[in-house]
């Protein structure tokens, strides 16, 4: 297992100091670098901002949002990322929600697995540098009855194949990742709690016709959990920090009729807790609904607590499959984030 750092989107953890932890997560070995994005900061600005800052660290989306974005931009987009960096752009992409897609890009949220297979179709396309051209019916290239023809991407490629990564929650979502993409981008995942998980993810693999008898389907592919990190003596105390980012995500991402990160708290054994979360965020009690996050819900998706606590659960982690761990410093800032960068860096070596 490897680790890569999260920097979230501004306001969620990215700030103006954001190339010099880049920096620092470089010199420590960490793989990658993944920014978010929602209503806000987009990604892409960031991943060129970072780039021109270091020299050897994966460039990720996590994610660039499918609605936010035709398919034929984002292939555009991330050949540009790969060229000027290196070959360095890691593209994770995903369906973000329907709030998001529907009232902040006005796109319908109407079938997002057969979307998403289209739209990843696309940009492999495109980045292969192969004539683009797709029946739709979402995304149909050329427009039919238009004077468009089919085109092909005029930056040469830096690398044979850029990977692609797909956020995904739901067990069909994490089949179809496993059959189309070249990775997962996890968020709140549990060791404890991951075997679907990875169970629905050698399935989209095997349907996709990799592994054997005597190979793991799995091998290759990169499995990337986001994990919180809060490095703290008290687990109370790291508990508090972390709740309102589990807050916001289980309570706020979404509506009472769809919300990915309250079902999935739900399948993982805490849907009273979640219930209660959903029910103060949506009524606008955001600081009541972190204080009603339990201890035992941040410890299952978060790693928490003194050295030694948090070595195991890293442990835990790489034996249930996760390749990648993304470390989040939610809540910390200036030097005690550094702290948490290079920290990490030293327990992985002793794993």
């Amino acid at each position: 297992m490897r680790l890569a750092l999260g920097l979230g989107y501004a306001g969620g953890g990215l700030d103006l100091d954001a190339p010099a932890l880049a920096q620092l997560a470089e010199e420590c070995g960490y793989a990658a670098v993944w920014v978010a994005e929602a209503y806000g900061s987009d990604a892409a600005s960031v991943l060129g901002w970072l780039g021109a800052s270091t020299q050897q660290i994966g460039l990720g989306s996590a994610v660039f949002q499918i609605p936010g974005r035709t398919p034929a931009m984002t292939a555009m987009t991330a050949a540009t990322l790969d060229w000027f960096s290196g070959g360095r752009m890691l593209l994770g992409l995903g369906v973000s929600g329907p709030q998001v897609s529907e009232g902040w890009h006005g796109v319908g949220f109407e079938a997002p697995l057969a979307r998403t297979r289209e739209y990843l179709a696309i940009v492999r396309a495109a980045l292969n540098r192969e004539l683009v051209a797709s029946p739709g019916p979402y995304y149909p290239l050329p427009l039919p009855g238009g004077a468009g023809k089919a085109l092909k991407l005029t930056v040469r490629r830096t690398r044979a194949h850029l990977p692609i990564y797909l956020a995904a929650v739901g067990p069909r979502n994490l089949r179809l990742a496993g059959e189309i993409a070249d990775g997962w981008l996890g968020i709140f995942v549990s060791p404890e709690h991951s075997d679907d998980i990875f169970a629905a993810l050698r399935q989209g693999r095997r349907d996709a016709g990799y592994g054997s008898e005597d190979q793991d389907p799995l091998d290759g592919f990169d499995a990337v959990a986001a994990v919180p990190v809060c490095i703290h003596d008290d687990l109370e105390a790291a508990r508090a920090r972390i709740a309102p980012h589990v807050a916001l995500y289980v309570g706020g991402m979404g509506s009472r009729a769809a919300n990915f990160y309250h079902a999935s708290a739900t399948r993982m054994g805490f849907g009273d807790a979640a219930g209660q979360i959903q029910e103060l965020y949506l009524s606008g009690r955001p600081r009541e609904a972190a204080d009603a996050v339990p201890l035992d819900l941040v410890d299952a998706v978060a790693l928490i607590g003194p050295h030694e606590r948090i070595r195991e659960r890293m442990r835990r982690y790489a034996a249930a499959g996760v390749t990648t761990l993304t470390v989040n410093p939610v809540g910390a800032v200036g030097e005690e984030r550094e702290a948490i960068v290079r920290t990490m860096a030293r327990l992985i070596a002793d794993l």
